[in-house]
């Protein structure tokens, strides 16, 4: 098997092959739209040749960059919120041992901040830090994004009183806009190893560019093997039919037309929550615009099918699902068999739990189908480097095609700064003076 696998057998009691291949020629005007530029938001299309256009000269220098921070450090926090930590922290999560912060390790561990504002996570965050060896990854366009911002002020400083601030140089990569900026002003200044994100490049597409490679190459992941998967996708992917990008694009347009407003992605393994989570703020901020968009949701199972499952299998019938499925488990367990069988399991004594898990799978998606939820299925040979970088592209060049094909344009995100601005004026920032007087008289 060259590429993923995408099957779509099991949502044709909801919508036929008909109607999906009805598609065929809003998907080839969609991919035109992209290739050809003239779409909404053509000005952020940077990721749609990455893949085939990454040097191996960048993969080497960021190899380097990662290679010296391994070398001095014993953690390296990557700051940075949306695309600018999921990627990273899906690919990470997805290939590491799920107890490696419990183990003896060769290399330094990958932690996370400016994701969020909870002062007791930074607070003990400082803590775990305060007599150990580290550094950091500062991922910001601006550098004046506020959560992240706070994030790096606070360890900044921390690295600087604990090391000196000639020695935490070395130990700060920034990577940020190539020219303009508080971040890209202060790595000057401050002689920090720096990385571009280009200005084509939106952050929920960036993971294959510095933003995600530099904390997989950190993390001790081959960042090579993970463009090579990406680029295998987007050769498989050129043409607009007939592959499994416009497969996806096509039939989740058609069920949404049926009235299936929400998309559940589902894995049964538990490496793959954060990717997920990464795909939930790629298709939630490209899709939910203009009152419009397929809600996305993720569920992992089988831990979800005690909570959630329930609502699945018997709830209001706007949902649809989609698999992912993985084929080789990197390890073999073998359920024994025990005498006394108290607990009735030697019914299944000297299979694999994978098998079991499948067993799962499989029938959760036939009582589901029977329910009523349609089910489309990814097939992810294996958790490697190269069938991740795939399913990382996958999703992106579907998103480009199936946002386009909804009448969005996929790449802004006008919604999220409302939130911005009413945080800003209720925090008094300079320049937001008249949004404080109006946020102050509706709070009466």
């Amino acid at each position: 098997m060259k590429s993923i696998q995408v099957e779509v057998k099991n949502v044709l009691a909801t919508v036929s092959e008909a109607e999906i291949k009805a598609l065929d020629a809003e998907v080839a005007a969609a991919t035109s739209k992209l290739y050809d530029g003239n779409g909404e938001g053509n000005d952020f299309l940077g990721w749609l040749r990455l893949p085939s256009e990454t040097s191996d000269s960048l993969i080497e220098e960021i190899s380097s960059t990662a290679a010296q921070l391994r070398s001095l450090c014993d953690y390296v926090v990557c700051i940075g919120i949306g695309g600018s930590y999921l990627g990273a922290k899906a690919v990470i999560e997805a290939l590491s041992d799920s107890f490696a912060t419990l183990k003896q390790h060769n290399g330094p561990q990958v932690l996370f901040a400016g994701q969020n504002i909870g002062e007791d996570y930074l607070y003990e965050l400082q803590s775990l830090l305060s007599d150990k060896k580290f550094g950091i990854i500062v991922i910001s366009k601006s550098g004046t994004t506020t959560e992240p911002a706070i994030a790096f002020r606070l360890l900044k400083e921390q690295l600087e009183k604990q090391v000196g601030k000639a020695e935490a140089s070395k130990r700060i990569v920034a990577i940020t806009d190539a020219n303009r900026g508080a971040l890209r002003k202060l790595a000057t200044e401050e002689g920090y190893k720096t990385f571009v994100i280009a200005d084509n490049v939106g952050g929920r597409f960036s993971v294959l560019t510095p933003v995600g490679l530099l904390p997989i190459a950190v993390a001790g992941f081959d960042i090579k093997a993970l463009i090579d998967g990406a680029r295998t996708m987007e050769a498989a992917s050129l043409n607009g039919e007939n592959n499994c990008v416009a497969a996806y694009a096509a039939t989740r347009n058609a069920l949404y037309r049926a009235g299936k407003k929400i998309e559940i992605l589902v894995n049964y393994n538990p490496k793959l929550h954060f990717l997920g989570e990464w795909w939930k703020q790629l298709y939630g901020e490209s899709e939910g615009k203009d009152h419009k968009g397929i809600f996305p949701a993720a569920v992992d199972n089988s831990t979800d099918l005690h909570s959630m499952g329930q609502w699945i299998q018997d709830g209001e019938r706007t949902i649809f699902e989609t698999v992912i499925s993985v084929g080789e488990q990197q390890h073999k367990v073998v359920i024994p068999t025990d005498a006394d069988n108290l607990d009735g399991l030697n019914y299944i004594a000297g299979k694999r739990v994978d098998e079991v898990n499948k067993m799962a799978e499989l029938g959760t998606v036939i009582a589901h189908v029977d329910g009523g939820v349609p089910n489309m299925r990814i097939t992810l040979p294996a958790l490697t480097e190269f069938w991740l970088g795939q399913i990382i592209y996958f999703f992106e060049k579907a998103c480009g095609v199936s946002g386009y094909i909804l009448g969005v344009n996929p790449f802004n995100q006008p919604g999220v700064e409302d939130y911005k601005r009413n945080m800003f004026a209720l925090l008094n920032k300079p320049g937001y003076e008249a949004e404080s007087k109006a946020i102050q008289a509706k709070l009466g």
